[in-house]
């Protein structure tokens, strides 16, 4: 890293504090709402009491990935900067490509909604360049909801798109 001229991506990561990430890229827990629902109150899915929501920022770097992973609650996310973020699902409806971005006459969005325990993971679509993104979860986020996934549960589970797992793997 050049310290007399920084990259923006390392301008990112330094202004913001940004951590490496379990499933690659960059965050920084922004918020978490003080209080907490109590486990009697969740579902059974929850262990322990969680926070009513949580925040991050979320940076990709182009030439790294996001691996595919799920997580037990709803998670939102929200584009800011950088080039559009491709987020790839895994479901009984298949391989799906989400672009978060603004181009809207392109079909992207700068909004996302993944829905709890879907298999997901994201891309950078343009190269040299990175996304900028917020992610809020609800329930908040707590890694004892965090599964990544490995290459050969994944291909077992969905061998027709082997192209994509071999990639977020």
């Amino acid at each position: 890293m050049n310290n007399q001229h920084p990259s923006k991506i390392e301008e990112l990561i330094n202004h913001y504090n940004l951590l490496p990430h379990p499933e690659g890229g960059f965050f920084r827990q922004t918020y978490a709402a003080a209080e907490l629902i109590l486990k009697e109150a969740l579902p059974e899915r929850f262990e322990g009491s969680r926070s009513f929501s949580t925040a991050i920022y979320f940076l990709l770097p182009h030439g790294s990935f996001s691996a595919f992973h799920r997580i037990k609650s709803d998670e939102l996310w929200y584009f800011h900067t950088g080039s559009p973020l491709i987020v790839h699902t895994l479901s009984e409806r298949g391989h799906m490509q989400h672009y978060l971005g603004l181009d809207l006459s392109k079909g992207q969005q700068p909004f996302l909604w993944i829905p709890k325990d879907t298999i997901f993971g994201s891309t950078v679509l343009e190269k040299e360049s990175f996304s900028l993104v917020s992610c809020a979860v609800a329930p908040g986020f707590d890694f004892r909801d965090f599964e990544l996934f490995e290459r050969p549960k994944l291909l077992a589970a969905y061998p027709e798109y082997r192209e994509i797992v071999e990639r977020l793997t």
